[in-house]
This record gives structure tokens, sequence and C-alpha cells, in this order.
């Protein structure tokens, strides 16, 4: 087995993180693959900090949730490290943006806003 890396870029506060997390381990727990590693990153390497790149996703709560406030949210990213085959990070990564997004193609609001990298 390889380690292989998963990256989600999140509009969140805590609660969204621990949310988040929540949907990586149950999508982890149900194969053959095992977390090595998981790190909330504000700053990528070479400089650029995690507001810059995911910019957009601050956009769509706005636009979301007009006249809302975003409390504690910010942008990050979550890197989550895994020990399996590339068959099971497929699986893994398909099944973490299904939990994201439950709702699937429909109009609606995401509980996190985000993104895959």
């Amino acid at each position: 087995m390889r380690t292989r890396l998963l990256r989600f870029g999140l509009y969140a506060d805590e609660e969204g993180l621990a949310w988040a997390g929540s949907v990586v381990d149950r999508a982890v727990g149900s194969r053959n693959a095992r977390t090595v590693g998981l790190a909330v990153v504000r700053t990528l390497p070479g400089g650029m900090t995690t507001a810059d790149l995911y910019d957009h996703l601050a956009q769509q709560w706005a636009w979301e949730h007009p006249g809302r406030s975003s409390g504690a949210r910010e942008p990050v990213e979550l890197r989550v490290r895994l020990a399996c085959s590339l068959r099971t990070w497929r699986a893994v990564r398909k099944a973490v943006l299904r939990g994201l997004c439950p709702q699937g193609t429909a109009p609606h609001v995401c509980r996190v806003p985000w993104c895959a990298s």
C-alpha cells in the first residue's frame, strides 16, 4: 500500500471541520484504507494562503446565506493522508464527495461550502 493524499477546500468553523472530518472517517472506515495523517492547512507551500485560494467558498456562503454572518468560518484546506491502493483512494474520495454534498446536483445549500483539489 502507498500513502496517498486527499485535499478539500472548506469554508468552515470548528463545528464544520469536525463534521467534514466525520465524513472522511466514515468513508475511510468502510474501506480497506488507513488514515496516517490529517491536517487543517491555512498556508500553502510558497506562501499562498488558503484564504487566497479558496476565497470563492466565502463568496458562495454569502450568496447562499444573504444577510447572515459567516461567524468563525474561514477558508482552509483539509488534507488527509491515507495508506491504500489507488482504487481504494478513488473510492474513498468519491464517498467523501457524496458525503459533503448528499443532495447531488439538484440546487441546494451545502452545509459546509467545499471544493475538491
